[in-house]
């Protein structure tokens, strides 16, 4: 899973997008029905050397998720004032909030953002080779842009080339393209996590990576044989996954929530499909599964961010190298809990009414350690039932889910 990532994803500008999948190559989800989630993101940033921290706007910055055909995802409650709405390179938007600009040594700051998720059916079609377009019918804009060789992107190391131009072969079809790299990939990278992230070069050199190391390699295959590519990255919802990492710097825990990568690939007649090298509930015998039992068919995955222009890997070593060298901390913890679909509904009977309002009032003004505590009224997950949750309840009144 993509951990590594996420622990420092507000500060690399890894955020959200208003991007949207409009055609996937799958059978229905399992549910037929919304999902909801809460999904709560702190960080304390702790200087533990004798210099002084010099905050960015980047550590500053929360993502905003994508919203979609697929997902509607609202911030709830946040720490700091908000600052402003920016974007990133890629235009994944981004909360930037307001508190002091540095850190003298021996101080802490505390940071959270709380967001809540309403993940709805994707009911899509499928599709087959016969189907798909060729290598000529993909439009020279989106060639420009999404198969260029900047940043890790690495389209003109030989190495690559040579082995993207090997497994392709004389094949002109965009989706047997495809489904012969998802193939080649299946079948030599070995399932291996690095820190920090590796480069495409150094994946297939290796022959090993994880979920983004193997769809970046993936991506610049795509790119070199002119099929354009991207990276998508988005949380899981696993109510079994609980998790720790410590280097040292950053200090990681993970509460029912896993990060994963994917690549998104633009495929004619379909546009930009997903292709999963490393969550798939199908078999690896049919490389098409890579589209059709991906982490993003799931409901359970909540879509974030695209990353195209972004060097995060680059980003991710230069601030590790800061955190090492001034003996600076970055404590992060995500956690995501199941809901209602509907913002407010407490009870979980799709409607927010009288009887939402009846669980907060005999709750009101609880914390965790008294007798009439409900962690279900907390709705903004700050600790304590009060008229902020009794607020967003009156704010969602007679909302139907």
């Amino acid at each position: 899973m993509l951990k590594k990532i996420r622990a420092i994803s507000h500060i690399l500008l890894l955020t959200a997008t208003t991007f949207s999948i409009l055609t996937l190559p799958t059978t229905k989800c399992e549910n037929s029905q919304d999902l909801g989630f809460y999904i709560k993101s702190s960080s304390t940033f702790v200087n533990e050397g004798g210099g002084i921290w010099n905050l960015t706007t980047e550590d500053r910055s929360w993502p905003l998720f994508m919203n979609n055909s697929w997902q509607t995802v609202c911030v709830i409650n946040y720490a700091h004032p908000l600052e402003t709405i920016a974007e990133d390179t890629d235009g994944n938007k981004m909360a930037v909030f307001q508190y002091q600009s540095n850190l003298q040594a021996g101080e802490r700051i505390d940071d959270y953002i709380v967001y809540h998720v309403r993940s709805k059916p994707c009911s899509i079609r499928s599709s087959d080779y016969a189907e798909s377009g060729t290598l000529a019918d993909i439009p020279n804009d989106l060639q420009e842009k999404f198969c260029s060789g900047h940043g890790f992107w690495m389209t003109n190391d030989p190495q690559i080339r040579e082995k993207a131009l090997e497994i392709a072969g004389n094949e002109t079809h965009v989706l047997r393209v495809v489904a012969k790299l998802v193939s080649w990939i299946w079948t030599n990278i070995r399932y291996e996590s690095h820190d920090p992230t590796l480069y495409p070069n150094e994946t297939l050199s290796s022959l090993e990576g994880d979920c983004d190391e193997q769809a970046i390699l993936f991506g610049t295959f795509c790119r070199i044989l002119g099929i354009p590519s991207q990276l998508q990255v988005g949380c899981i919802f696993q109510p079994e996954w609980n998790s720790s990492s410590d280097d040292g710097q950053v200090h990681y825990i993970q509460k029912q929530i896993a990060w994963h990568a994917w690549s998104i690939t633009y495929v004619p007649p379909w546009g930009w499909l997903p292709v999963d090298l490393t969550y798939i509930t199908g078999s690896h015998t049919d490389a098409l599964n890579a589209f059709r039992s991906g982490a993003v068919t799931l409901q359970y995955t909540v879509q974030s961010m695209n990353v195209s222009e972004n060097d995060y890997l680059a980003s991710e070593r230069a601030y590790k190298d800061l955190l090492q060298r001034n003996d600076f901390s970055l404590y992060v913890t995500d956690e995501m809990e199941e809901s209602s679909a509907v913002l407010g509904d407490l009870n979980w009977d799709k409607t927010v009414n009288v009887l939402d309002i009846a669980i907060i009032a005999k709750a009101f003004r609880s914390t965790p350690n008294d007798e009439n505590w409900n962690a279900t009224a907390d709705i903004n997950k700050d600790g304590m039932v009060n008229i902020l949750d009794m607020s967003i309840v009156a704010r969602e009144y007679g909302e139907t889910g």
